[in-house]
């Protein structure tokens, strides 16, 4: 299934629906008469209802057929989850490439971490995946992008071993880990610089994790104006999906809806000779095999 969080013209109130071509499927409506009880409004809601109701849902909704639907370029895309119930986790330097090229910009030797490293960014931070970033040039001037693959907590569990960790999750997304640089810097630590308010678009839909299939087998790509900066596979991950949740499940509970960022590749303006940071009106589009694209306009103020 292709979820995703959207609003009519008609109607800003965001509203789940599931994508077939060209179409979206409001899932409410769609699932009222199958459906025990109230059916999901939101795609928190379905998550939370356990794989019982996923595949129920799925069953009900096929392939779409005899289900009234809208054309999906007469809608707006919300990011998929729009406020999510706490931070976002996040992966630093989980792509050997990038953390050579973090390396040199920060004049350190390379050495490719041991253990994940982990941050997180606030649900202020997320943003729709054809929204405006805007930039508030008072808090920062050096923005730079970050295309990463999104994964999307099904069912809850802590201590969760590697060899069942993908049975955890519900889908995959994507997601632009936008950053401020200076930041960064300024304050010894990525927390600041990476939680600026709308500097997380996310989107434009969430790929069920039994259509997505491998999620380290995926081509993850960013351009900016255009122009391609990033352009990596997932499999080139340090830690990938399986581990990432068996590490940072640890002796911490991960929750039903919980969203996981799992680094970048290289190609991150930071890492360029000179530093290629975004400027205002810059068109940046982040693209995953198998998800889609995002395509964001950075706005200074």
């Amino acid at each position: 299934m292709r979820y995703v969080t959207y609003s009519l013209p008609e109607d800003s109130q965001p509203r789940l629906g599931a994508i077939y071509a060209d179409r979206i499927v409001d899932v409410e409506h769609a699932l009222t008469s199958g459906w025990s009880g109230p059916p999901p409004r939101t795609l928190l809601d379905l998550i939370q209802t356990g794989p019982v109701a996923w595949r129920r849902a799925a069953d009900l909704l096929a392939d779409g057929s005899g289900h009234d639907g809208r054309p999906t370029k007469d809608v707006r895309y919300h990011a998929p989850i729009p406020r999510p119930r706490k931070n976002v986790f996040c992966l630093g330097l989980n792509y050997a490439s990038h953390a050579q090229e973090s390396s040199r910009a920060r004049e350190r030797t390379f050495k490719i971490p041991e253990v994940p490293i982990f941050f997180s960014k606030t649900p202020t931070t997320v943003n729709g995946p054809f929204d405006d970033v805007v930039w508030d040039s008072s808090a920062t001037e050096q923005v730079d992008y970050e295309a990463e693959l999104g994964v999307i907590v099904g069912t809850p569990g802590k201590n969760i071993p590697r060899s069942h960790a993908l049975d955890h999750v519900f889908g995959y997304t994507v997601i632009n880990d936008v950053s401020a640089r200076d930041l960064q810097m300024r304050h010894g630590q990525w927390f600041k610089g990476k939680c600026l308010d709308g500097f997380c678009p996310m989107g434009p839909v969430v790929v069920t994790s039994d259509e997505f299939g491998d999620p380290q087998a995926k081509r993850i790509s960013l351009r900016v104006n255009g122009v391609v900066k990033q352009d990596a596979s997932t499999a080139d991950m340090i830690f990938p999906v399986d581990v990432t949740l068996e590490s940072l499940s640890r002796g911490m509970t991960l929750e039903a809806g919980d969203i996981i960022a799992t680094g970048t590749p290289a190609g991150v303006g930071l890492g360029r000779t000179p530093p290629e940071y975004l400027r205002d009106g810059d068109i940046v589009e982040t693209e995953i095999e198998g998800i889609g694209t995002m395509r964001n306009r950075i706005v200074r103020i």
